[in-house]
């Protein structure tokens, strides 16, 4: 939980509309999420807009056609993140039961080779198996300029399936699949990596329907929702927003986990988390699945994240799982000693919450360059401004990764520097909230100056405010409540999940965990105290004998222990009131 001080917003709920059978909270909060009409709510898998409306859609599923028709060599390209871990392991697994023979994926170290197609990758594709025919990327290639000409060069196909923002120049690939390109008229934009390969599939098993391929070559039909429980972790992982044709995608995901019909990496990924796959929800694919799968790419290179989710062997599964586990400690291990060299680093620069300029731009020599992005993430909670976090790569460059707040495009931003200042940034690609960069080391003064001046020149608000959803009625403070809203997501990325604010009485405060605050409160209307826990508190700030009143943003938690379930509120943000 940040120190940082923030405001507190109540969002505005409009004349919650008229629900048949809907809890009058539930309509509230789904009024002040934009949600007017039934069939808002309805999630059932039949509602997902159709592969049509994606451009050049039906060109993508004919290459692919012809790819099996003729049984040629397939390789997929992806990234280092959850996203183009489960993307890779979809591509893989939904291909191969489509009938192909000569499919596999690579996934390079991202220390060696960067993000993206590159040229490099081209040759190392043709250096470590059979010479691919098609290659289909995900989750990325939309920037890859010259890996794409390589490609071409040595005559391999490539096609782009991609969801981030295009520049100015597009690849000459074969076909490029991204709701983002222009001309693309797909009602969603927010598709993640993993969720522009579905809809690929959808249109390439249609097409081969027509072509009566699984009757011909004796093949089952393969069930695509079998796939969601890969289609939900990346989605939500990724942080897309959750519009509803991805709350559907996600909705279905996390009903095949329930119903213990998952694929055995993605149940062991919750399993040695301590979730359990019958109760979970988005927040555990999001803070408990993801960042696990995460640590591979982080630290090393994502084949044991991908290897984990196309294991079919539970017990394989598992043993990927907890290896990946460990890589997750040992990448928290490492962020924890980077963000108190990054505290140490503002503190001599005498930059506080309330002096911090317009943007965080840091660099220490010995970060580790697979972490910078957590790092940036962690100190733009703290001080609510952009920030960007280099490593050093090596031969005299550095490469950055970057997270954004509210009402700035990171990307944006970064291309008017680079548009101001040629030759500043050797390369650049992301989204609004987050992105990535190399420079020269020698330009790293240059950049963080005209960074700044860049976002100096915006108009955002550069005041935290956190927005909840108001006071909460006493007698909602109940196990029943937290299940209610619990189970009424999918909650994510711009449909956030219920959070309330109010006052209480603090009975009983306590560190647990080294650094969790453990309340006991007692609320003005309800009969019985209320447990609560606050987690990466300032414990130099707390606990507080003194204060005796909080004023709390929080969220209804369900905590189940040892078989009993209790309610708790997660405090997100705490002040003596």
């Amino acid at each position: 939980m940040s120190s940082l001080s923030r405001r507190i917003q109540r969002r505005t709920v409009p004349t919650a509309p008229s629900f048949e059978d809907l809890h009058p909270l539930l309509a509230r909060l789904y009024a002040a999420r934009g949600v007017q009409s039934p069939e808002h709510l309805d999630l059932q898998f039949t509602s997902l807009h159709p592969p049509d409306g994606l451009k050049d859609v039906g060109a993508a599923a004919e290459r692919v056609v012809k790819a099996l028709a003729e049984q040629q060599q397939i390789l997929f390209v992806g990234d280092f993140d959850a996203d183009g871990a489960t993307s890779t392991a979809l591509g893989v697994s939904a291909l191969r039961a489509f009938g192909a023979k000569h499919v596999r994926y690579l996934v390079p170290n991202r220390f060696e080779y960067g993000y993206g197609l590159t040229p490099e990758i081209v040759d190392l594709a043709l250096a470590s198996g059979a010479r691919p025919d098609l290659l289909i990327t995900v989750d990325n290639g939309i920037s890859s300029v010259e890996g794409v000409a390589a490609a071409n060069s040595v005559g391999i196909d490539v096609l782009v399936t991609d969801h981030h923002l295009p520049g100015r120049q597009l690849p000459e690939a074969e076909v490029i699949l991204n709701p983002n390109q222009h001309g693309c008229s797909f009602p969603s934009k927010a598709l993640a990596g993993v969720g522009v390969l579905f809809y690929l599939l959808l249109a390439l098993r249609a097409r081969l329907r027509e072509r009566r391929w699984f009757e011909d070559e004796g093949i089952p039909e393969p069930n695509l929702a079998a796939y969601l429980d890969l289609v939900a972790l990346g989605t939500v992982a990724d942080v897309v927003p959750l519009d509803r044709n991805n709350r559907i995608l996600v909705q279905g995901g996390l009903q095949r986990i329930r119903g213990a019909k998952g694929r055995p990496g993605v149940q062991a990924l919750l399993d040695v988390a301590g979730r359990d796959p019958l109760h979970t929800v988005a927040a555990d694919l999001g803070y408990a699945a993801g960042p696990r799968l995460n640590a591979a790419g982080r630290l090393d290179d994502m084949s044991l994240g991908i290897e984990c989710l196309l294991a079919e062997d539970p017990r394989e599964a598992r043993r990927i799982a907890l290896e990946l586990d460990a890589m997750n400690r040992e990448r928290q291990r490492i962020e924890r000693g980077m963000e108190a060299e990054a505290l140490a680093a503002l503190t001599r620069l005498s930059i506080a919450e309330a002096t911090a300029p317009p943007a965080l731009v840091l660099y220490e020599p010995d970060w580790h360059q697979g972490v910078v992005g957590i790092l940036a993430s962690r100190l733009k909670d703290r001080f609510h401004r952009p920030v960007i976090a280099f490593a050093d790569v090596g031969n005299g460059a550095l490469k950055g990764s970057g997270r954004g707040i509210p009402g700035l495009h990171l990307r944006d931003l970064l291309d008017t520097v680079a548009t101001r200042n040629p030759g500043l940034i050797s390369r650049f690609g992301g989204h609004a909230m987050a992105a990535g960069l190399s420079l020269a080391t020698a330009h790293f003064d240059a950049f963080r100056e005209a960074f700044t001046e860049v976002v100096a020149e915006t108009d955002a608000k550069l005041e935290a405010v956190v927005e909840t959803d108001g006071l909460l009625d006493p007698e909602y403070y109940s196990l029943d409540v937290a299940e209610l809203l619990r189970g009424s997501g999918p909650w994510g990325q711009h449909f956030p999940e219920p959070v309330f604010d109010g006052e209480f009485q603090v009975l009983s405060q306590r560190i647990v965990g080294e650094h969790h605050l453990k309340l006991n409160l007692a609320c003005a209307g309800v009969l019985k105290p209320i447990d609560a826990i606050a987690f990466r508190v300032d414990t130099e700030r707390w606990p507080d004998e003194h204060v005796e009143r909080i004023h709390a943003v929080f969220r209804l938690e369900v905590n189940r222990y040892r078989g009993e379930r209790r309610l708790q509120l997660l405090i997100e943000h705490l002040d003596a009131a």
